[in-house]
């Protein structure tokens, strides 16, 4: 058997909901805060400031596909 690299991408799509001063706030608040490792999403903002609504599966895009030279299973 041969061995291939598959570089993928799991995009999890989704919305925050922020309580701001304006749209430039918001984003940097999503961007310094808010995060994803393997599906649990977190933030450093207090309740009461940010919600989100995720889907639980991520779409999977096949990026591209290399067979490595002289590697085999």
């Amino acid at each position: 058997m041969e061995t291939f690299a598959v570089k993928t991408e799991f995009i999890f799509k989704g919305f925050f909901t922020v309580k701001a001063e304006n749209e430039q706030q918001a984003i940097e608040a999503v961007e310094k805060h808010c995060g994803t490792v393997t599906g649990n999403i977190h933030t450093s903002l207090s309740d009461n400031c940010i919600d989100w609504v995720f889907d639980i599966h991520p779409d999977k895009v096949i990026k591209s596909v290399k067979q490595l030279k002289n590697k085999q299973v």
